[in-house]
């Protein structure tokens, strides 16, 4: 018999118990505290950048009425990578996003502008929320590249 602790992995969970689908609220007693700000009165989270631009994307192809693989063929993608970028989980280049966004006949910058307007739709539903609860000194959006 080893004398090795058995191989288990730690898992930390993205969101608390308490908001994730099909999952009752349960504290474990060797569970680590929640994160600051983390709770049952945490405040809704802001959207993610890949969430919105790949909304847009979505969005317009269905418009178009245009196949996953349509789009990923014209745009030289493949689809399952295109799938990924329209359901916000990976982040795209802006090579792919022009890329995509030529496939569907709009400039990169179009894809953009539509994404910075969605951005500033939720943002501002967001901070108004937020505001009732916290208040911050800080109401400004930086994006990076």
């Amino acid at each position: 018999m080893s004398n090795q602790a058995p191989n288990r992995a730690r898992v930390i969970p993205l969101r608390p118990p308490a908001e994730r689908p099909g999952i009752a609220a349960t504290v474990s007693p060797t569970a680590p505290a929640p994160a600051p700000g983390i709770g049952p009165r945490a405040a809704p989270r802001e959207p993610l950048w890949r969430d919105l631009v790949g909304d847009v994307l979505r969005r317009e192809r269905q418009a178009q009425e245009r196949t996953l693989k349509d789009v990923a063929d014209s745009a030289r993608i493949s689809m399952p990578y295109l799938s990924e970028v329209e359901r916000g989980r990976k982040e795209a280049s802006s090579e792919v996003l022009a890329a995509a966004a030529h496939a569907l006949g709009l400039s990169l910058g179009d894809l953009l502008g539509r994404a910075q307007g969605e951005l500033v739709r939720l943002s501002s539903r967001h901070s108004a929320r937020s505001r009732t609860v916290t208040s911050s000194s800080y109401d400004g959006l930086c994006l990076a590249a």
